[in-house]
């Protein structure tokens, strides 16, 4: 092959990897398209800086060659796709001629595995290191790195890398010995703690000498396939919330499964909804940034998040004996519960109540969709009834029509929410009302 068709096989089987924040863009399902059928065709997708600044990567695998045979993976070894495979020069060509064009501010880097992992990634690091080393170059860079490799590639692979990630893939230890038995997650969280462990020892390096090497500076990510097994939404919100508990990972992303070709019988045949996908995003959030704990979002009795209405709306459905809360008294905890106020919504809330009583006209003017936060709120011209809380109509009023929820079917992928302080996800064509 020539390097623009390399390009065409590798960019466009790197597309089912979500962990660098690629845009919005039409359904994943290789299926339809042979197992071809890239979302851009170019390999260009984009991820954000913390201020919300949008960068454009160069998005490839090294190779999709893999020894692996995990079921649910395009790539797999048993699979009949095309194949392809980058040198190291080949991509770093590829790079700095994009870079130079300015049609790119980076390049996102995975693979899949030849001969052994500790092969496989000192090819991913030998990319990096020409970059830096020899062209200087000094745009993003974000790693994927193999688990199985040797910790002192690992490490290098950290000195050169903004960002590295290791894919978790399936959230259950069930799920990886059902469909990828190759992979262990104990293995995964190993090698997902000695970054950490790396990462705190560079950051304190360079509290005491800012000349210090950085390591990964932007920290580590990783993905979990949603909709292979039977897994419950507890379970997978359970398991990302321990991984950010335990490992500090800046990013935990959700990929609704993709049908693939001559896919096992082990699999579903069809996709999971994609509005499944988007509603783990908005209680990952809720997780991080809103005071919420797993076990508010699910019930026992209902261990899936409710896919007609985002999960903080449903959770407030739920509890209408916490509500309705008063915006000029209440704590910030409070606030951040009522549905339709964001993190930053709130927080101007608190700053104006310090000079004013708060009312319906300044929410309006913060752009607060009163339609979803009025039957909870009171302010001094406002007060709901107990009568309209304890409604058991209340919930049809927030439920959207069919058509609207048809749209994350098998149509774009639906967005999760922007993060405060901390990089947005991706962005669609006609992205929604941000705060919820």
């Amino acid at each position: 092959m020539d390097l623009p068709q390399k390009l065409s096989v590798l960019a466009d089987a790197a597309k089912y990897d979500a962990s660098c924040a690629s845009s919005g863009t039409t359904a994943r399902n290789a299926r339809a398209s042979g197992g071809l059928g890239s979302t851009t065709g170019s390999g260009i997708c984009h991820s954000y800086t913390p201020d919300g600044r949008c960068v454009s990567l160069l998005k490839i695998l090294l190779t999709n060659y893999c020894i692996y045979d995990c079921l649910y993976c395009i790539n797999r070894v048993s699979s009949d796709v095309r194949r392809a495979r980058f040198t190291p020069d080949e991509v770093v060509r590829l790079t700095l001629d994009f870079y130079k064009r300015n049609y790119i501010e980076g390049l996102f880097l995975s693979s899949g595995i030849i001969r052994n992992p500790d092969y496989t990634m000192e090819q991913v690091v030998a990319v990096a290191r020409k970059l830096r080393l020899e062209h200087k170059f000094h745009g993003y860079i974000h790693l994927k790195t193999i688990p199985e490799a040797s910790q002192a590639l690992i490490d290098e692979a950290g000195r050169y890398a903004d960002r590295i990630s290791i894919n978790i893939e399936l959230p259950t230890a069930t799920d990886l010995e059902r469909l990828a038995p190759e992979k262990n997650g104990e293995r995964i969280e190993r090698a997902m703690g000695a970054i950490r462990e790396r990462i705190e020892a560079s950051k304190e390096d360079r509290k005491t000498s800012p000349k210090a090497p950085g390591f990964a500076p932007g920290g580590q990510s990783t993905q979990m396939i949603v909709g292979a097994t039977p897994t419950s939404d507890a379970e997978i919100l359970r398991r990302a919330d321990g991984l950010y508990q335990r490992q500090g990972l800046r990013r935990v992303y959700y990929s609704a499964f993709s049908p693939i070709p001559s896919a096992s019988g082990k699999l579903p045949l069809v996709a999971p909804p994609l509005v499944r996908e988007h509603r783990l995003y908005q209680a990952d959030w809720l997780l991080r940034f809103y005071g919420f704990g797993v076990e508010e979002l699910t019930t026992p009795a209902q261990p899936n998040l409710d896919l007609q209405l985002d999960p903080k709306l449903a959770w407030a459905l739920r509890h209408r004996e916490h509500f309705p809360v008063n915006l000029n008294t209440a704590p910030r905890p409070f606030l951040l519960r009522v549905p339709g106020l964001g993190v930053k919504t709130v927080d101007k809330i608190l700053a104006a109540r310090r000079w004013h009583p708060v009312r319906l006209a300044d929410l309006l003017r913060l752009k607060v969709p009163l339609k979803k936060a009025l039957p909870f709120i009171e302010t001094p011209d406002h007060r709901p009834g107990l009568r309209e809380l304890e409604d058991p109509a209340l919930r049809a009023r927030f439920v959207p029509p069919p058509k609207q929820l048809d749209l994350f079917a098998d149509g774009p992928t639906p967005p999760a929410l922007a993060t405060p302080g901390s990089e947005p996800p991706p962005v669609p064509t006609a992205p929604p009302s941000l705060e919820f």
